[in-house]
């Protein structure tokens, strides 16, 4: 048997494994929703600078060089990393759990 057919037969095994089906469902609903956030927050916030933007300019207390915008900036720039970072661990914890359980069971059927 050829290293590509071996391959070929590993990769449709994987495919079948109903784990497989459930690792690439779950990771497509959490990148889903995560962007859904993301884009909420990022096109929000240019909509309110097209349409309201003196409230993007408001100062956040009298005499300070702050504004709402800024804060918001800062607000957005801190919250995506957050996110990334709770997709890197669920990714590094859940996903590659399943994922090493779909190859094992995958590599088992070639011996």
């Amino acid at each position: 048997m050829s290293s590509t057919s071996s391959q070929s037969a590993v990769y449709a095994r994987i495919r079948r494994n109903p784990r497989f089906a459930e690792l690439v469902s779950k990771r497509q609903g959490f990148a889903t929703i995560l962007s859904v956030i993301v884009l909420t927050i990022f096109y929000g916030f240019f909509m309110v600078v097209a349409f309201q933007p003196q409230v993007i300019g408001k100062r956040l207390s009298e005499g300070s060089y702050l504004t709402v915008g800024i804060a918001f900036e800062l607000f957005m720039f801190i919250f995506f990393w957050v996110l990334t970072a709770v997709y890197v661990k669920r990714a590094n914890g859940e996903f590659d759990e399943i994922t090493a359980e779909v190859i094992r069971d995958a590599s088992k059927e070639v011996k």
